[in-house]
């Protein structure tokens, strides 16, 4: 067993779930605080294209005790094109061609924001609750987000935002 499937296993505690749930229930009401504005005049880390401008909703609802439960911050493998930090409430880019990911990160109370530009698949580790993508890829590449067992979760093609529960996403995959 892996190391990171160890830890995975070991956090997935009865409290840990219940702080998951109401963590989504709070994401999913916030969805509407996700305003997609028209494209950004500055692309910082991206290509040219559209991109997309949107303000970060406020802390999941279970983000203090989930902070007191597990304090280890999100990663991602092979690595991302730009990973940063936004706190909530600000506006945060996602750049033409990229698959912008965001899942809240207990470690700086913040949203921590993954650009996936490089056709891969992607491995998640500490990736938890409830979270968001931003997928402004040009071409129409399928994007799919795979469980454990290599069974696809989440599938999506075109431009757009969406909510994610990121607890049973293992791994990513940009463009299928």
């Amino acid at each position: 067993m892996s190391t990171t499937t160890f830890h995975r296993r070991a956090n997935r505690s009865a409290a840990t779930r219940l702080a998951r749930r109401v963590a989504l229930l709070g994401a999913v009401a916030l969805v509407g605080v996700l305003t997609l504005a028209a494209p950004a005049a500055a692309e910082p880390g991206g290509v040219s294209g559209r991109g997309h401008v949107l303000v970060l909703p406020a802390a999941p609802a279970a983000a203090a005790r989930s902070a007191r439960l597990q304090a280890v911050t999100p990663t991602i493998s092979p690595a991302a094109r730009q990973v940063r930090h936004v706190a909530a409430g600000k506006p945060a880019t996602c750049a033409g061609g990229n698959l912008c990911t965001f899942v809240w990160d207990p470690t700086t109370s913040s949203w921590k924001i993954f650009d996936l530009y490089a056709c891969n698949r992607y491995t998640l580790s500490y990736w938890q609750g409830a979270g968001f993508y931003v997928n402004a890829q040009t071409g129409g590449p399928t994007v799919s987000f795979y469980n454990q067992s290599g069974g696809v979760v989440n599938s999506f093609t075109g431009t757009g935002t969406g909510t994610q529960n990121w607890d049973p996403v293992w791994s990513i995959r940009n463009c299928t």
